[in-house]
């Protein structure tokens, strides 16, 4: 539904960041999807996470002379997401920021609708929704990532899975500071920072509307196996039942499943589950 006033909405900003193996193409794509929305951001912060080839720095002097004010903040060498996250959040002027990937696709309304949601329950901290992923074009989609929609339901899912589709997510910085805000855990970042949320007792939400397509392939599924992977999510379960997030009976059952999912099952298959079982079908 669409905002008849959408100058009563609250200001926010963007954040992302981009590092030297992102597609400058893909790049360029989620820079638009940010600066055409019906909604526009106040700003923009960028984190260029070290060194990056010269086509990334096209896209991003481009989108300096397109977008004011397009904070860029670059850091001397690569430091991985959790850092380079956490320096565009401590960076962020507004309270609201919404979280943005270097190669995905905002849908144009998801900022309006999200703020609106924000402005409707002042005591929200992290509001996401709902993620269509595709292969090569939007056009493509092979499945999409529901997560639940209310809080009650978002901290029992969150005690088997990661409840919120994380480049979809905007949220309260303060509230997000208040807990450490983005700590390394290899690619487990989000998860962490939302338990620790969860601990606090802040207030979750996801919409039901789709409002990020996300980009997926092979070495997504790649990512999301193998032994180091599988040894970061272990811990993190473990965090969970030793702050009595989680039951031991429940610690043992998630890392079962995350063992025969991560490490025993061949890519191929992994990815097949990953789309059969844990997406819904377009």
């Amino acid at each position: 539904m669409e905002i008849k006033d959408k100058s009563s909405l609250p200001e926010f900003s963007v954040s992302l960041s981009v590092y030297q193996n992102d597609n400058p193409g893909h790049f360029r794509e989620a820079l638009n999807s940010i600066i055409n929305q019906t909604v526009k951001p106040t700003e923009i912060v960028l984190v260029v996470d070290g060194p990056v080839p010269l086509e990334i720095n096209v896209v991003v002097n481009e989108f300096e002379s397109l977008f004011h004010p397009l904070k860029t903040i670059c850091l001397p060498e690569n430091k991985g997401h959790a850092i380079a996250r956490q320096t565009g959040i401590e960076a962020a002027n507004n309270e609201l920021i919404a979280l943005m990937d270097s190669d995905d696709i905002s849908f144009p309304d998801r900022f309006e609708k999200q703020l609106s949601c924000f402005q409707k329950n002042p005591t929200l901290d992290v509001l996401g929704g709902q993620m269509p992923e595709f292969i090569n074009s939007t056009n493509n989609i092979v499945g999409i990532r529901n997560v639940p929609l209310d809080d009650f339901n978002i901290k029992h899912y969150l005690k088997t899975r990661c409840p919120f589709n994380q480049v979809t997510v905007m949220f309260k910085k303060s509230s997000v500071l208040k807990v450490g805000g983005y700590i390394d855990w290899h690619y487990e970042e989000d998860y962490y920072l939302w338990i620790r949320m969860f601990e606090q007792g802040c207030q979750f939400q996801n919409l039901t509307d789709n409002l990020v397509y996300v980009r997926v392939g092979n070495e997504m599924y790649k990512r999301r196996g193998g032994l180091k992977y599988f040894k970061s999510e272990a811990k993190l379960q473990a965090y969970m039942w030793q702050n009595k997030v989680i039951s031991f009976p429940k610690y043992i059952f998630n890392v079962a499943v995350r063992l025969v999912v991560q490490v025993l099952l061949p890519n191929t298959l992994r990815g097949y589950i990953f789309q059969k079982l844990f997406r819904k079908s377009k």
